[in-house]
């Protein structure tokens, strides 16, 4: 005997099969857009950040298609246990594949891009904190969507709540000190006075450099013992800490010494100055320090030094000129827009703000180039090879400055990089300024604040221009007797380190160390003409 169909039961079938069509036509529709059409427009992009995230997004996208057209049936469908049940195995299943999605978008494109982003800019918490994010919010993520899916399965979390709750209370009292070296090293890396590399004076007297801020503890190596020590964040948060890379990486040395009264004392203050100026690695004015180069430092294992050092500080000459060349070009950019800004820029007036720009791009080494992007307009800098341009000056200045003999091979690494992220971040700031002058129309009035705002950074964060304070300094303190009644008189030198970072952080201790040995072979010399003088008379 047949069993009759009921018409409710034709609809709902019909509907079943015409709700699994259209997830299956809308997947294969989706499925050609996406690996199809959007793929060949999205490789031909220059930066492939729109293909990755295409290809992070596919599976995902299909499969979250199909769930939601599922859903949407059986939402439609007569309410049934099965039915029911079924329901909510897709939206554990929507939750599930929406949580995957976000992770892998969040890990693949946001993390991956955010790092590459920053490596080329001059902060430091993102070395610590995108691991930490990269570590916590998947967990989170994963976390919430399993908290949702057992709701929808019908699990009564309450008493998993107060479980949670209670461990969570049990955890925070015992691990007090561990959330307070976390928070403490949270504050250092947002509100930071230091940055990686610089050299620390701790409570104790002993120097240390800033390895790493990590989340419990702050690395820290000390170069008089050679050994890496860690110190909780909130122990390094309540010293009082002197960071002797800043304002400069400068560092300000102190010798004293002790000169017969006897000797013209004018003469030998001015041969100290002279001594001092003399070593390529101190600062001073120079012009003033290639004059003396050659005068001081000839014995054979410090002629190569001076030899690499005359070259150095005449190529650190000719990045300097360029860059007053540059810093005097974007004062005139700066006097020119103020003057147009009054009335509101013109089109003539913005076509001459361009032009003098792209005249300062050129001593910099950057060209300015237009493309169409999607029927628009899209204004961008390309580096240009020019041996005069102020990027391979740099570039001339550093690859000299590495071939230092008294250079770690560690050093070398560290001044190509720190020059090629300072090239890096200026392509940057002058690509940004030229997208804003090219199209100023929003903030027609504030272009002079960038343009001032480029020329503060680079005086500030590009290169330090050499200072009058920075020059020698040498000071007669008073008079010390002998026991033999010999007075001599006591000198004290005041000179500054290039960068007290080179080395393994012993720069300034070998510039100390000559620089005493020299006087000490000129008042040698002294000496002995005093003593023939006296025996003449």
């Amino acid at each position: 005997m047949l069993q009759k169909v009921l018409p409710f039961e034709i609809n709902t079938w019909a509907f079943i099969a015409s709700s699994l069509l259209i997830s299956i036509a809308g997947g294969m529709l989706i499925y050609f857009i996406l690996f199809y059409i959007l793929r060949s427009i999205f490789r031909k992009f220059e930066r492939d950040i729109a293909l990755v995230t295409l290809n992070v997004s596919t599976y995902p996208a299909l499969a979250i298609f199909v769930l939601a057209v599922l859903k949407l049936t059986c939402e439609r469908l007569p309410s049934v246990q099965i039915i029911d049940s079924f329901e909510n195995l897709i939206s554990v299943g929507l939750i599930i594949g929406i949580s995957y999605w976000i992770v892998q978008l969040f890990i693949q494109v946001f993390i991956y891009y955010l790092k590459d982003y920053t490596q080329q800019t001059e902060a430091m918490w993102d070395d610590v904190l995108l691991p930490l994010l990269e570590a916590v919010v998947p967990v989170v993520v994963y976390l919430i969507a399993s908290v949702l899916s057992l709701r929808l399965l019908g699990v009564d979390l309450t008493g998993i709540w107060v479980t949670l709750g209670g461990a969570t209370f049990v955890i925070g009292f015992a691990a007090q000190g561990i959330l307070a070296n976390f928070f403490s090293g949270v504050v250092l890396l947002i509100d930071t006075p230091f940055q990686f590399g610089d050299v620390l004076r701790l409570d104790d007297g002993s120097i240390a450099i800033l390895g790493k801020i990590g989340v419990r503890v702050t690395q820290l190596y000390i170069p008089d013992k050679h050994c890496d020590i860690y110190i909780p964040n909130s122990n390094l948060q309540s010293q009082s800490i002197v960071n002797l890379s800043r304002p400069t990486s400068y560092y300000h040395y102190s010798n004293q010494v002790e000169v017969l009264v006897d000797h013209d004392l004018c003469d030998v203050k001015l041969a100290m100055k002279e001594i001092i100026l003399a070593h390529p690695d101190t600062l001073g004015d120079i012009d003033t320090k290639l004059n003396m180069i050659d005068s001081h430092y000839q014995i054979n294992e410090l002629i190569k030094q001076q030899e690499i050092g005359k070259l150095r500080l005449n190529s650190e000459l000719a990045v300097i000129l360029k860059l007053e060349e540059i810093q005097q070009g974007l004062e005139a950019l700066v006097v020119t827009l103020q003057f147009a800004e009054k009335g509101g820029l013109t089109e003539d007036e913005i076509e001459n703000v361009q032009l003098e720009y792209r005249e300062i791009m050129t001593l910099i080494g950057l060209k300015a180039v237009t493309e169409k992007q999607n029927n628009r307009a899209v204004y961008t800098l390309q580096e240009v090879r020019d041996k005069d341009s102020l990027i391979e000056l740099v570039r001339r200045w550093y690859r000299i400055w590495i071939r230092d003999p008294n250079l770690l091979d560690d050093d070398s690494y560290m001044i190509s990089e720190e020059w090629e992220r300072k090239i890096n971040i200026l392509k940057r700031r002058s690509q940004r300024l030229y997208q804003k002058i090219s199209n100023p129309r929003s903030e027609e009035t504030r272009i002079d604040d960038y343009v001032m705002e480029l020329n503060e950074w680079f005086q500030k964060r590009f290169k330090e221009p050499r200072q009058k304070w920075q020059e020698p300094q040498i000071i007669i303190k008073g008079t010390n007797h002998s026991d033999d009644g010999v007075t001599y008189v006591e000198f004290k030198l005041n000179f500054f380190v290039d960068d007290i970072k080179l080395e393994n952080g012993r720069r300034g201790e070998r510039v100390s160390s000559q620089i005493y040995q020299e006087i000490l072979e000129y008042l040698k010399s002294k000496n002995v003409n005093l003593a023939n003088s006296l025996k003449q008379h």
